[in-house]
């Protein structure tokens, strides 16, 4: 969320969200739905897990913990061409 309100912002929407509940003005609705799915992909095409687990190795060194699941073969940017994905 916080990434889609930085973004909005920049683009000059005025954004406004509570949970998984986004508001923008209506004429604003088409161009928050295109933000939102390129977000997603800027946040989902990190290494999200890997960056986890590096940092519980160094806040509990003492822990072992297990390694992170090998990566599916989805391409997260066909989000981006995705009809429902907001709605």
């Amino acid at each position: 969320m916080m990434m889609t309100a930085i973004a909005c912002k920049k683009a000059g929407l005025h954004f406004a969200g509570v949970h998984d509940s986004f508001w923008v003005h209506a004429c604003d609705v088409d161009k928050m739905n295109q933000i939102l799915r390129g977000q997603f992909v800027e946040l989902y095409s990190m290494p999200i897990l890997e960056n986890l687990l590096k940092e519980f190795q160094t806040s509990f060194p003492t822990l072992e913990f297990p390694p992170c699941p090998s990566q599916g073969d989805f391409d997260v940017r066909e989000v981006l061409a995705s009809t429902y994905f907001f709605n």
